[in-house]
């Protein structure tokens, strides 16, 4: 194996652990549609892949992406679902952020 191929490895399988790991701690969207919560409060549903951003900036746990209930720029993280109201996951389900093509 060449050393590019070793790290490709390495990477999908960090990654893969990280997914698993995230949906274990309650957060049942962790590597797909994940409800996130942005700093004012607001919480919508966003596509989250550990490791891999094609529409926000990553700042470790934390992206900094478009919010669209508040129709702002903010950071934004994942929320785990045993912390929702049943307000909060409604609304959620009917917001979601611009899905990429």
């Amino acid at each position: 194996m060449t050393v590019a191929l070793v790290l490709i490895v390495v990477v999908v399988a960090v990654l893969l652990l990280v997914t698993v790991a995230g949906r274990r701690s309650g957060y049942s969207g962790f590597g797909g549609n994940t409800v996130v919560r942005c700093k004012q409060g607001h919480v919508f549903t966003t596509y989250w892949v550990p490791g891999v951003s094609l529409k926000a900036i990553r700042l470790g746990v934390s992206r900094f992406q478009y919010c669209p209930v508040g129709r702002h720029w903010t950071l934004v993280t994942p929320v785990r679902e045993a912390d929702l109201t049943e307000e909060e996951r409604e609304s959620a389900a009917q917001h979601h952020d611009v899905r990429v093509p």
